[in-house]
């Protein structure tokens, strides 16, 4: 039932509620042309139609087609003799309607680019047109459902090859596989923005298109890729400083908080001097696009040594690789905090864990809040002692430097600072995609060490293994510098935060043995321990008094009675900071656990002196970020788009930080009021 809104005009959300298809992608300048053509007939939403020329009723399917066809009139220039509606495609004895088809100028009784809009889901949309293209011989595909977007090339009958738009009717499709595209292209044509996708949606369809049945490592090969583009991007490093000052000298921070006002302000930008950028199918054959991108990602293990081997070779075949790279090609990855990336690299470990434990990164603005809270200080060491893909050691080094990943080099005594945040993880695909991340915020250099935190005693085997420390050796050493008279127990950590994985126990009496809580009241090892357990003992003895720690725990070991000795083991180490009770979304869609972020300081007699009574900061999330599927929830703009922060990042919408005051103060900034009123040494 449509109803009208205070203008008088049909509000088209409202037609289109608890429907698949949404308005997102769509202007409100395009949207209110709409509604004020719309009229109510029986009290049902009427227009006439752009192309037919007679009164449709507007369903959600319909609203969307209208908006589209007429950017394809506007935007793209092509005339309304050339489109159609339902335009019947003959499978054998069946025919089906094709939702909207533009004809080949030159052909008009020939499709030349097919849209499908029933299908509001993506993979069963690009089904249904990759039927179409079969049956037409259409080389030019679109889905939407009014939220996302996708642009194909059929590339030859089993493919679709991702492209950067559709001609315009004054182009060919040569014209868009070959322009000349730079950094600046790519922020204007940024799928995730534009298109409104995840990098882990466009792994997901590079899965369903190629990778699945390629008999190839499915993470070895998106890291390649991925590892591969990131170089390239950061190639153009001059070119992203020239962008960055043009938009201070044309917009204000509230403009550049609107992604169409950027492009827009980009599209007048003069790149003609820029880098092209290399991680692009241009109309090359497949062989020749293979070499180029082995090349790069050749030049790219040179530059970030550790990650791959120097012999490694993508193992797709040029063809599966050519659609690979079409794929990821207009996704702009280096944003300065490496955000967007992180959700695909948990997939990724996750699918090759094949069953086991799963490694669940930490969401970013979970990390800022601790980072914030702890207030980590040039010249202090850091640690993360469960490190996944290296969130906090990566946002302490933003922390103490300053500013995001930059589009310089870091100066030598921001590097000697780098130097001391170091991170462990005993996942090996893990530890990779966190040095990738970590040897750009340390300019080469990286403290990312693969170890098992808590069997600190098996940790000399390493140190027998050439190829383990051709590659970790340097990091090795530094840490080894800090432990106490060369225990590898004690160590004398300034900061540590971690999100150790809560599932599973240890078992293994020999590990069991090394804590003091893998021992009952009566001196009886117990014959298994909760992992999370060990974790917090481990981390208390990486940091030196005074050492403050931020770690992630169940909300159960606040609570149950059982775990009472566990509570009285920490008060005893240190003063209890604070305890933050993270929302029930936080880490879905991959654990529903209910988690707390502990805060601690151990006891030393200047920086922490030891009281029997003392105050202790309580907070309560009360808006995760998340929505119930575990999905991002971000901050809109006034015409309903995603907003932006002044590095081009979406705002998450939640309560714990204020992110840099695009947000509401948030429990970070409450506990540093309560932490300067207590005269917490860190804040003194």
């Amino acid at each position: 039932m449509a109803k009208e809104n205070g203008k008088g005009e049909v509000n088209l959300a409202i037609i289109l509620k608890d429907s698949n298809y949404n308005l997102s992608l769509f202007h409100q300048t395009e949207i209110r042309a709409l509604e004020t053509k719309i009229k109510i007939v029986k009290n049902k939403p009427y227009v006439v139609c752009v192309i037919r020329e007679k009164d449709v009723l507007l369903k959600p399917e319909e609203i969307v087609r209208q908006l589209y066809t007429q950017r394809l009139l506007k935007d793209y220039g092509y005339p309304k003799k050339r489109i159609a509606f339902e335009h019947p495609v003959k499978f054998g004895r069946e025919t089906k309607s094709a939702d909207i088809v533009i004809f080949d100028k030159d052909r008009p009784d020939t499709a030349y680019i097919i849209v499908e809009l029933k299908k509001p889901k993506l993979k069963d949309g690009k089904d249904q047109l990759r039927s179409y293209c079969n049956a037409t011989g259409a080389p030019i595909a679109i889905w939407t459902n009014g939220e996302k977007i996708s642009y194909y090339n059929r590339k030859d009958p089993n493919y679709f090859n991702d492209i950067t738009d559709i001609p315009k009717a004054n182009q060919s499709l040569k014209d868009i596989l070959t322009e000349r595209f730079t950094l600046r292209d790519l922020i204007i044509k940024d799928k995730i923005p534009n298109e409104g996708k995840t990098l882990k949606d466009i792994i997901l369809e590079m899965e369903d298109e190629v990778l699945a049945n390629a008999g190839v490592d499915v993470f070895e090969e998106v890291f390649k890729l991925i590892f591969t583009k990131l170089y390239d991007e950061l190639q153009s490093r001059r070119d992203k400083q020239r962008i960055d000052d043009y938009l201070d000298d044309k917009l204000d921070d509230e403009e550049k908080g609107d992604f169409e006002k950027v492009k827009a302000a980009l599209e007048k930008l003069d790149d003609k001097k820029f880098r092209l950028m290399d991680f692009r199918n241009t109309g090359q054959t497949d062989t020749e696009l293979y070499e180029k991108i082995q090349t790069l990602f050749d030049n790219a293990k040179k530059e970030w040594p550790g990650v791959f081997a120097q012999g490694d070779v993508f193992n797709l075949t040029a063809s599966h690789l050519t659609i690979c790279v079409s794929s990821l090609q207009d996704v702009k990855l280096f944003n300065s905090n490496l955000m967007v990336i992180d959700e695909a690299f948990e997939y990724l470990v996750n699918k090759s864990a094949k069953g086991e434990k799963g490694q669940y990164f930490t969401p970013r603005h979970v990390i800022d809040m601790c980072v914030r809270m702890l207030n980590p200080k040039k010249g202090e060491y850091m640690i993360d002692t469960a490190a996944g893909s290296c969130g906090f050691p990566v946002h302490t080094i933003f922390k103490i430097t300053g500013h995001l990943f930059s589009s310089s080099e870091i100066s030598e005594e921001e590097k000697e600072d780098v130097l001391k945040v170091f991170g462990i993880d005993f996942d090996e695909k893990s530890v990779r995609v966190a040095r990738t991340l970590n040897l750009i915020a340390g300019d080469g250099e990286t403290n990312v060490l693969h170890l098992n935190t808590l069997d600190y005693e098996r940790w000399s085997d390493k140190e027998k293994d050439r190829k383990w420390l051709s590659t970790y050796g340097k990091g090795y050493e530094r840490l080894e510098q800090l432990a106490v008279n060369g225990d590898k127990k004690q160590f004398q950590f300034d900061l540590l935060m971690a999100n150790p994985p809560f599932a599973g126990d240890i078992k293994e009496s020999r590990i069991i043995h090394q804590y003091e809580l893998g021992f009952k009241k009566n001196n009886k090892a117990q014959s298994k321990v909760g992992r999370d357990i060990l974790f917090i003992e481990r981390n208390l003895d990486f940091l030196k008094p005074g050492g403050r720690m931020a770690i992630v725990l169940p909300q159960g070991r606040f609570n149950n009675t059982s775990d009472k000795y566990i509570r009285e083991f920490i008060a005893e180490k240190a003063r209890i900071l604070a305890v933050v009770g993270l929302h029930a979304n936080t880490f879905k869609p991959h654990a529903n656990t209910k988690t707390s972020v502990l805060l601690v300081q151990k006891w030393e007699d200047r920086l922490c002196p030891k009281y029997e009574d003392y105050p202790i900061f309580f907070a309560v999330s009360e808006k995760g970020g998340k929505d119930n599927s575990g999905d991002y929830i971000y901050v809109k703009n006034g015409n309903g788009k995603n907003k932006l922060d002044k590095n081009r990042h979406f705002i998450v919408d939640h309560d714990l930080h204020n992110h840099g005051g695009e947000l509401q103060d948030g429990i970070a900034e409450e506990f540093i009021k309560f932490a300067k009123k207590v005269h917490l040494s860190f804040w003194e």
